[in-house]
C-alpha cells in the first residue's frame, strides 16, 4: 500500500517499520491506512502473539503527522470554511488508530529510540509497552503550530503525575527518557545499543499463554535506570501553576516563581498560539473526565474540525515547518481577544461529523 511503513511476521511478532526516514518518519495517510489494516488482520492471525512497531533509522521513532500535506490540501482546494476530504480523512483515520491500538488484543511494543511527537506519541502511548532509549526526544508541540495535543493528548496528558501533562500540553517542552518515565509515556529505558539484543530476544520468545506477562519480564530483564528525571525538580513550580484554569492566571504564577525556570516557561507560552492555549488548557480539564479513550478522541475530533477552519492551524505550519521564518502571526493575537465563548464553540459538535 505504501514504500513507507513495512511490514512482516518473525517469530510469532508482527514487526511494523516505520520508513520515511527524510520526514523523520512522519505518518502520511497512505501510512495509517496500511497500519490500521495490517493491525486489523494481525488481530485475527494465530501466528501473531505480539505486535512491535519502531521507526528506521537513527534519528526518530516517529516526528508526527504530515500536517504540510493537511495545510496543501486546503491551499489546493481553497478555503470553503468546511475541511477538506484529505483533513477529515487523515485526523479521524488516525484517531481511529489510535483507538484501536488503545484497545488492541494483543501486546503492543514500541520502540521510542529517537523523536517521537505528536502522531508519533499517538502511535505509541496507547500501546502496552513503550520503551525509551538516550536518543527519545518525547513532545506535544501542536500549540507552537496553532493546533492542540491531539492523538489522545485529552486522555493521557491529564492522567500524567500532578500538572505535568498540562505544563507539557500547553508549553510543548521537549523531555527525554528519564522524563517519560516519570510521567508514564515511557514503561522502560535501555541503551538504544541494547535494542538489537532485546528484539532478537522478543523475536524469539514463546508467547503461549500469558503474552504480555512474558514480555514484561524480558522487558524488565532488558531494562536499565534512566537517572534522575529532570522534571522532578521543578515538580512545586509546575504543580501550582499549571493548576490554576485560566491561562493568565498560570502566567501570573510563573512570573512570580523566583528562579529561572518559571520565566523560562513563560517565555515559552508567550510563543504560543493564544487561541491553542486556551482550547487546549480546556481540553485537558475536559479531558479528565473522560470515562475512555474513545470518549476524549471522540471530543477532539470536534475540536479538530474547528481548527482546520482557522487560520492559526495553517499560520504556525507555514511558519514553523514550510516557510520556517518562526515567525507566526497569530489570530487573534492576544490571549485577551479570545473569548470564553470563543473557546466553548471548539467543543459544540453542531454541523460536525462524528468518529
Amino acid at each position: 500500500m505504501t514504500d513507507d511503513v513495512r511490514f512482516e511476521v518473525q517469530g510469532a511478532i508482527g514487526c511494523i517499520t516505520l520508513d520515511r526516514q527524510r520526514a523523520l518518519n512522519s505518518l502520511t495517510l497512505d501510512m495509517i491506512r496500511a497500519m490500521q489494516a495490517q493491525l486489523d488482520a494481525w488481530a485475527e492471525d494465530p501466528k501473531v502473539g505480539a505486535i512491535l512497531i519502531e521507526g528506521a533509522g537513527e534519528k526518530a521513532f516517529c516526528a508526527g503527522g504530515d500536517v504540510v500535506a493537511v495545510r496543501r490540501s486546503r491551499l489546493e482546494e481553497g478555503d470553503t470554511g468546511k475541511p477538506t476530504k484529505l483533513m477529515l480523512d487523515f485526523f479521524g483515520e488516525e484517531y481511529r488508530l489510535n483507538r484501536s491500538i488503545a484497545e488492541y488484543p494483543k501486546p503492543y511494543v514500541a520502540l521510542l529510540d529517537g523523536v517521537t511527537m505528536g502522531g508519533g506519541v499517538g502511535i505509541s502511548v496507547h500501546g502496552t509497552f513503550r520503551v525509551a532509549t538516550e536518543r527519545t526526544l518525547f513532545a506535544m508541540p501542536e500549540t507552537g503550530i496553532g493546533l492542540f495535543p491531539d492523538v489522545g493528548g485529552g486522555w493521557f496528558l491529564p492522567r500524567c503525575p500532578g500538572e505535568l501533562g498540562t505544563y507539557l500540553a500547553l508549553t510543548g517542552a521537549p523531555v527525554k527518557a528519564a522524563d517519560c518515565l516519570y510521567i508514564e509515556a515511557a514503561t522502560h529505558y535501555m541503551p538504544s545499543g541494547s535494542l538489537p539484543a532485546l528484539r532478537k530476544a522478543l523475536l524469539e520468545l514463546d508467547l503461549s499463554g500469558d503474552a504480555a506477562g512474558r514480555i514484561a519480564v524480558l522487558l524488565s530483564e532488558h531494562a536499565v535506570s534512566a537517572g534522575e528525571a529532570p522534571l522532578a525538580r521543578h515538580r512545586a513550580v509546575i504543580d501550582k501553576a499549571f493548576a490554576f484554569d485560566r491561562i493568565e492566571e498560570i502566567l501570573a504564577a510563573l512570573n512570580d516563581d523566583a528562579g529561572s525556570f518559571g520565566e523560562e516557561t513563560a517565555a515559552l507560552l508567550a510563543h504560543r498560539s493564544p487561541t491553542s492555549l486556551k482550547v487546549t488548557l480546556e481540553m485537558v480539564r475536559r479531558g479528565a473526565r473522560c470515562a475512555s479513550l474513545a470518549e476524549d478522541l471522540e471530543m477532539e475530533f470536534t475540536m479538530v474540525q474547528s481548527f482546520l477552519v482557522a487560520d492559526d492551524f495553517f499560520e504556525g505550519v507555514r511558519a514553523l515547518l514550510v516557510d520556517k521564518d518562526r515567525t507566526p502571526k497569530w489570530s487573534p493575537a492576544s490571549l485577551a481577544a479570545v473569548t470564553p465563548e470563543a473557546v466553548a464553540a471548539y467543543f459544540e459538535s453542531d454541523g460536525k461529523i462524528g468518529l
